[in-house]
């Protein structure tokens, strides 16, 4: 029997975003390790004998710790065989993959990471480009909560730039990086929150920085969701249409 790991990539949501390799990964697994955010369709491409396993951490439910990620990874290579630790997204985007990949490898486990299309990539999903020609020159990715549950400093510095500014679970800071972009004089910066993103019941909200928390608060748009604010946002061929129907619905 030959140990092994593979870190994969399912993708934003949707399942058919996760790349062949991937796939072809899963097709060779004797165990399945998967998040929360995998779509539960891509465990149909593993064999009926494989071992399919939950490791979630979704709130309200039984989480486990990342050590008993890392131990249930190495058990079950030693123990079984070939491992594919499924993670949503990329997983070495705000993911724990270069952990669980060192852990193993701390057992002369080999490892492989097949990369996967983050959360990040969304926004162009739904035709918001993250950088545009004569706009903006660069774009940040931010943890809007960090792993101790603040709001992450970074913040400020993405307000204070003309970079667009892509705030992963930020939802529940939205009041914080509100007043961020206010204090550095944004208020009418073109931004969207993202829901669901690429799921057949994802949405996109369009408005203004002076409005992102009545918007969250009219919609109640459902995790996992993004935000996104930049001038560049303000480039969707629909922008402007969409924010006046959303001030109506507001007025």
């Amino acid at each position: 029997m030959n140990s092994k790991v593979t870190l994969v990539g399912a993708g934003p949501g949707d399942p058919d975003l996760i790349s062949v390799k991937g796939i072809k990964a899963l097709t060779s697994a004797d165990v399945v390790l998967y998040d929360a955010l995998v779509h539960p369709e891509l465990l149909h491409y593993a064999p009926k004998r494989a071992r399919k396993i939950y490791v979630g951490k979704r709130a309200g439910q039984h989480s486990f710790k990342q050590e008993e990620i890392n131990q249930l990874i190495v058990d079950f290579a030693l123990s079984e065989g070939h491992v594919v630790r499924l993670k949503g997204g990329d997983p070495f985007v705000f993911a724990r993959g270069k952990e669980e990949a060192e852990y193993a490898e701390t057992f002369n486990i080999p490892v492989e990471t097949i990369p996967g299309i983050s959360s990040i990539t969304l926004p162009g999903y739904y035709g918001v480009p993250l950088t545009r020609r004569g706009v903006n020159e660069s774009f940040w990715v931010v943890t809007a909560t960090t792993s101790s549950g603040q709001l992450s400093n970074d913040v400020k510095l993405v307000a204070q730039s003309t970079a667009t500014g892509v705030f992963l679970m930020g939802l529940g800071k939205i009041e914080a990086i509100t007043r961020a972009y206010v204090g550095a004089g944004k208020l009418d910066t073109p931004a969207a929150i993202i829901s669901k993103g690429s799921l057949p019941d994802g949405q996109i909200l369009f408005g203004r920085v002076n409005n992102l928390v009545e918007l969250k608060n009219t919609h109640n748009p459902a995790s996992p969701a993004l935000i996104v604010i930049g001038e560049a946002v303000g480039t969707h061929e629909h922008f402007y249409e969409l924010v006046k129907t959303v001030q109506n619905e507001q007025s």
